[in-house]
């Protein structure tokens, strides 16, 4: 090779080693795109104007599958790196036990067949411009095995990461209200979803009144089961504030019963209930039917089966007015969440045909449904159905709807006693429609408020109190961040049984294979050379 050959080589790698130094070029050769960023999590982290410092806590002796989010921490982290300044550190366990955070222990049988014990703190500690919040690492959905919500946990990573830097950089705390004044649950009843709530938004409570504006501030508003007629002043207001971009949770149901009578007479009358809503809603394209839901897949009761009043004999009995609701896994709102439970739910239909709105399904019952007219008595006794008649198949208990709302008071006059109305621009709003006001609602035993969706009987918990969290952060989410929960990671697990049963010929083609491979190629080279060179 000649000199100037040399030098021009030499010159393109120095000017390749300076290029890389102010352009960066990624590329993510996987099919999942599990390497790459949203375009909402680049963003947020570009607007940055300090650095980051996250200590991690998940270190240690780990198993394959605890070792694998650790991984996904790491490449995540250092995929982020690229878009704002980012310092990773290892942080003691022990230093988190101060915050009541608890580690995850961990029971695994090893071949040998003896049980080895590990404990695990799966969280980071995430730090910005002198705040601290902690983000746990780990999902723990129940249903699902232990590799599942591994891979849960690693799909929900850089949500988790955004959303927490994105809190951290708020000025200020966005605010929610929750609507009082039609006979909605009291705050000791909604006291835990809205202590999950608080981490995000400040919290206030009260009537409408009658100023058109007064629910504008808001980022969201609530409106937990009520039991009361809206006048049309309520309307108004709560119309004027979705058709202006305006985002609402109702939880309520379409029916009216009382859970007193039937505790103590053993039944109940069951009616529709007339909320003064039903117009305003079909303006929206949804409904909530005047209807009952029966599920196969429900809640148990203990019943008592002794023909001895002396001596009772509660057994379990399934109570198909409390149906356990199937999650959608293609909303970002209830994308890897466990099944919520409710009682007295009623369907939510989809009406108005083609509005230009955008409805996605959230909640559902199962495969094995039926639907109970009102007027209707529900009746303890009455526990042995047909099952014949359950026929119905995934009747939608919530529904998401987005879009520019259409106001039912367009061309009418505002009604008695609202104050002037000022002229604020259209724009898109969300809503969130679910059909049974248990949904949000949690008991107290005692002075201690039990968790939403807790089942007393089973002691089973069900994920009532993230749904509401997550529908609350989808309806204020204007950065786009609740999008990065639809993300998937391909579950590619290894067959451990075939492993151990094939390790020897496993580990002898592992060995053997690139020692063949080596003596292929070398021989080739031989071979080309001898060719090459001899004289003929």
């Amino acid at each position: 090779m000649k000199p100037r050959t040399y030098i021009i080589a030499f010159v393109i790698v120095v000017l390749a080693n300076v290029a890389t130094r102010f352009f960066v070029c990624r590329c993510d050769m996987t099919d999942d795109k599990r390497y790459s960023l949203h375009a909402p999590t680049k963003q947020l982290l570009q607007q940055l104007e300090g650095d980051i410092v996250i200590d991690n806590c998940l270190a240690g002796d780990l198993n394959s599958g605890f070792r694998r989010l650790q991984t996904a921490v790491t490449d995540l982290t250092q995929e982020m790196q690229a878009y704002a300044t980012i310092r990773l550190h290892t942080l003691p366990a022990d230093s988190l036990e101060k915050t009541g955070l608890h580690p995850i222990v961990i029971h695994e049988r090893q071949q040998n067949g003896k049980t080895a014990q590990t404990v695990v703190y799966p969280y980071v500690r995430i730090t910005y411009d002198s705040r601290s919040t902690i983000v746990s690492l780990l999902r723990n959905d129940r249903g699902k095995s232990g590799e599942e919500n591994l891979n849960a946990s690693i799909e929900n990573l850089e949500y988790a990461f955004a959303e927490a830097i994105h809190s951290l950089t708020q000025k200020e705390t966005p605010r929610i209200a929750f609507i009082e004044g039609h006979g909605e649950l009291p705050e000791e009843n909604v006291y835990d979803v809205c202590s999950s709530l608080s981490r995000y938004f400040q919290i206030d409570r009260g009537v409408l009144g009658n100023d058109p504006i007064v629910l504008m501030p808001y980022k969201a508003v609530v409106i937990a089961d009520p039991q009361g007629a809206f006048s049309e002043s309520d309307k108004y207001i709560l119309d004027y504030y979705v058709t202006h971009g305006g985002r609402i949770l109702w939880v309520m149901n379409g029916v009216r019963f009382s859970n007193d009578v039937l505790s103590q007479e053993g039944f109940t009358p069951v009616i529709a209930q007339d909320l003064n809503l039903q117009d305003m809603f079909f303006r929206y394209g949804v409904r909530i039917e005047p209807a009952l839901v029966q599920d196969v897949q429900c809640l148990p009761i203990p019943v008592n089966v002794s023909q001895d009043p002396q001596q009772p004999n509660l057994q379990p009995m399934p109570w198909y007015y409390a149906p356990l609701l199937l999650t959608s896994q293609y909303s970002p709102i209830t994308k890897n969440l466990a099944q919520v439970s409710c009682t007295f739910a009623s369907p939510v239909s989809i009406v108005g045909g083609d509005d230009g709105l955008k409805k996605d399904i959230l909640l559902a019952t199962s495969s094995a449904s039926r639907l109970i007219g009102v007027p209707a008595e529900v009746d303890l006794g009455d526990l042995n159905p047909d099952m014949q008649t359950f026929t119905y198949q995934f009747i939608p208990i919530a529904i998401s709807v987005e879009g520019q709302f259409a106001s039912i008071f367009a061309h009418r006059i505002a009604p008695e006693g609202i104050q002037a109305t000022p002229q604020l621009p259209l724009a898109r709003g969300k809503q969130v429609f679910a059909g049974s006001g248990s949904i949000i609602r949690n008991e107290w035993q005692q002075t201690t408020p039990l968790p939403a969706g807790y089942d007393r009987y089973s002691g089973m918990s069900f994920s009532n109190r993230d749904f509401i969290t997550n529908a609350v952060l989808y309806l204020v989410d204007n950065e786009g961040l609740i999008q990065l929960r639809e993300k998937e990671v391909a579950l590619r697990l290894l067959n451990d049984k075939r492993a151990h049963d094939e390790r020897k010929k496993i580990q002898a083609v592992s060995i053997s294979t690139p020692i063949v491979l080596l003596a292929i190629a070398g021989i080739t080279i031989i071979l080309i050379r001898k060719r090459k060179y001899t004289r003929k």
